[in-house]
């Protein structure tokens, strides 16, 4: 008898503990995105030290580039909040070394550079005013540089971006912010005029 009711107190014991332990349903969370605020696009015009003339995004912080091999017209737009930077470069063609055809081949092995790393590669032309176009490519994948573009009077002007992103973020998550970028470069492209 001593021994019955000591194994019902004890079963007891375990059922209370077992239903006080189970009071919540464990369930996994599902992953969590970043939430990106994006501004409302405003634009201004590039200063007057260039030979190319644009509209670039407020938003964006203009400013020389500090690599020791860049030439005296290549300039950056950083956008802080999103670690991004557009690199811009430019060449005069009218110097011996720089022969459009040359760098319109580099414009193009440089985007398909990515091709081992990206799953998909568009490339769109621009038009932009007065007749001239533009080429605009999108790399998708984990590639270090999701957006480049180039354009050229093929005479005289050669000019190039690229966009990069400081951040460990994967590129699917950064996909809203390239989308804000690409409406910058396009507006920087419609607005785009060369200074002869």
């Amino acid at each position: 008898m001593k021994l019955r009711r000591r194994y019902i107190i004890q079963s007891l014991v375990i059922l209370l503990l077992v239903l006080s332990a189970c009071e919540e349903i464990y369930l996994p969370k599902p992953k969590g995105y970043n939430r990106i605020d994006l501004p409302e696009n405003v634009y201004r015009a590039l200063p007057d030290t260039f030979p190319y003339q644009f509209d670039y995004s407020s938003y964006a912080q203009l400013s020389g580039d500090s690599n020791v091999n860049a030439d005296r017209y290549w300039a950056n737009l950083y956008y802080p909040d999103f670690e991004a930077l557009l690199q811009i470069t430019y060449k005069d063609l009218r110097t011996n070394d720089n022969q459009a055809r040359t760098l319109l081949n580099e414009a193009f092995e440089l985007a398909m550079k990515h091709d081992i790393k990206a799953y998909g590669i568009e490339e769109t032309l621009v038009a932009m005013p007065r007749g001239q176009v533009a080429s605009l490519t999108q790399l998708e994948g984990e590639v270090p540089t999701q957006l480049q573009f180039f354009t050229s009077d093929s005479t005289r002007h050669f000019f190039r971006g690229a966009l990069y992103f400081n951040t460990a973020t994967k590129n699917d998550s950064l996909q809203p912010i390239i989308n804000f970028i690409k409406k910058d470069v396009l507006q920087m492209l419609n607005s785009f005029e060369w200074k002869y």
